[in-house]
């Protein structure tokens, strides 16, 4: 009996020190990191920011894909289906919380079917228009909005995005009523608003920034409660007639469900080690977003308090799920 107790202690031991080998190891060979929306888009721009930071820390690469399209659940999807050993991620935004109140069918639970790893950064939209608008302020858009009820287009980058949201909440706040123009992405929403096929769009700030430079395009308003420092002498929204709007679009990272809590721990921390450090939050904040730092348990607690919160306002301004 005493020979086979040491033999159960042994196998023991040898697994758990072959678990925190594996962890150790982890990890030893690329990891794929697929971002929900197009190059170019906020999400694009993070994620790709933060990957190659992680590079660093690994000493492998993370190899970043773009699926886009559904409001970044397809891209999602892929991610659900992959082993859960973290070498498949996923990198998208706010829209992750929103799908499930605009999306009847999807093809995953947002709440059950994810690993949450960590927040990445957050940051304002920026509400723009092209130079032939004529508009240089949001009380102008406001103005043309209630003379044209259901006339102006607006452009998101697809619906369900994070752009989309912010969209529907300022309908609702600011009791205007424009047409949602969905795009494929960022970047095409942006062109199209400068070439004024569209009247407007909630760029995300990073992303719209080198085209407000340019004299390309007209910043009204940014969607924070607070100004945004890339863009100081622009007003936010709350400021501008719609007291307490308040928006800010995040990226977060995701693995499929069933990942082993150790690595989990692993990849939140080397997450927010990458975010703290001088070279890569530096990057972050000169682009117009703020790294987050939330531990996997924290994150999954914002997660079901941002799906209530989008719930409720698609709700309130009467979308339901299709």
């Amino acid at each position: 009996m005493g020979c086979l107790r040491l033999l159960a202690a042994g196998c023991a031991a040898f697994l758990v020190a072959g678990t925190a080998l594996a962890q150790g190891a982890y990890p030893n060979k690329p990891v794929r990191l697929i971002i929900a929306f197009t190059p170019g888009s906020s999400t694009d721009i993070v994620g790709r920011a933060v990957a190659a930071k992680l590079a660093e820390f690994w000493g492998q690469p993370v190899v970043a894909e773009n699926r886009v399209g559904a409001g970044g659940s397809i891209g999602s999807a892929v991610v659900v289906k992959s082993a859960p050993d973290g070498y498949t991620l996923l990198a998208n935004s706010s829209a992750h919380v929103a799908n499930p109140g605009i999306y009847a069918n999807l093809p995953y639970d947002t709440l059950k079917d994810f690993t949450n790893l960590a927040p990445l950064a957050g940051g304002p939209n920026v509400l723009i228009v092209g130079q032939e608008s004529g508009w240089k302020t949001f009380a102008d858009f406001v103005a043309a909005a209630k003379a044209k009820p259901g006339q102006l287009n607006f452009s998101s980058a697809g619906v369900g995005s994070g752009t989309h949201f912010n969209l529907e909440k300022l309908k609702l706040m600011a009791g205007i009523d424009v047409t949602h123009v969905p795009y494929k992405g960022t970047p095409e929403a942006i062109a199209d608003t400068i070439a004024g096929r569209v009247c407007c769009y909630f760029a995300p700030i990073n992303a719209a920034v080198p085209h407000i430079r340019g004299g390309k395009a007209v910043a009204l308003a940014v969607s924070s409660l607070k100004r945004s420092s890339l863009l100081p002498d622009v007003p936010t929204i709350a400021e501008s007639g719609v007291p307490k709007f308040d928006y800010t679009l995040w990226i977060g990272l995701w693995g499929p469900p069933g990942m082993p809590a150790d690595l989990v721990d692993r990849i939140n921390k080397d997450v927010n080690r990458a975010l703290a450090s001088p070279d890569l939050n530096d990057r972050l904040v000169k682009l117009g977003t703020l790294p987050m730092s939330m531990s996997s348990a924290e994150f999954t607690q914002f997660i079901r308090a941002e799906v209530e919160d989008t719930a409720r306002v698609l709700k309130a301004a009467g979308i339901k799920p299709q």
